[in-house]
């Protein structure tokens, strides 16, 4: 009887992790595995300029933000397979992060490699004292395996993320957010952006 218990035990468990480690978590799952405590938004300005903003997974997301920016008249210089060496002077990096396998493809590099370049930047930034700024500005059209493998790694390196809503119906970007106390802003549409992404630097 003790062997079938530990039997069971052990399937529940398998079957626990499993589920855990899907492309899109249920929202029932997501809310189960995220730790007590609330999201909280950035409560005070903690980000400096210059700015260097990259894509994590070459979607057309970054660029978009890339105007905003420009629009707001930023200091931000854009480098899509930005890495460790364009750090340059930056004392902020952000890293706009949605999954397309057409622009992977334009750009000539796989997942793999994609992941390994965000994954080298962001640890390069993390050593030199560059704060990280995560954003997901796609919605749920940029969710799904490809994406959510750049998204997971990203977000639990950063200072403080910016999600667009629609895209976090499970609750994946919050529950990373919450379990490291990453300060992160829940946001109606992109074009929120141009309140809270300039609220967030020190004039």
């Amino acid at each position: 009887m003790k062997k079938f218990m530990a039997l069971v035990l052990a399937l529940v468990l398998a079957l626990s992790l499993v589920a855990c480690g899907g492309g899109a978590a249920s929202s029932e799952a997501a809310s189960e595995a995220a730790p007590a405590g609330e999201l909280t938004g950035l409560t005070e300005a903690i980000f400096e300029a210059p700015i260097l903003l990259t894509s994590g997974g070459q979607s057309a997301d970054y660029q978009m933000i890339g105007t905003v920016m420009g629009k707001l008249e930023m200091d931000v210089e854009i480098k899509n397979l930005a890495t460790s060496e364009d750090l340059g002077d930056a004392k902020t990096l952000i890293v706009v992060v949605g999954g397309s396998s057409k622009g992977l493809g334009a750009a000539g590099i796989d997942a793999e490699a994609e992941l390994a370049r965000m994954m080298e930047l962001i640890d390069a930034a993390k050593a030199a004292g560059v704060k990280v700024i995560a954003m997901h500005t796609g919605g749920s059209a940029r969710r799904g395996d490809l994406s959510d493998s750049f998204i997971t790694p990203t977000f639990e390196k950063a200072d403080y993320a910016i999600v667009v809503e629609a895209g976090d119906e499970d609750g994946l970007m919050a529950g990373i957010c919450t379990a490291n106390s990453i300060p992160c802003d829940m946001i109606a549409s992109i074009s929120d952006v141009t309140t809270v992404l300039p609220a967030a630097f020190v004039a």
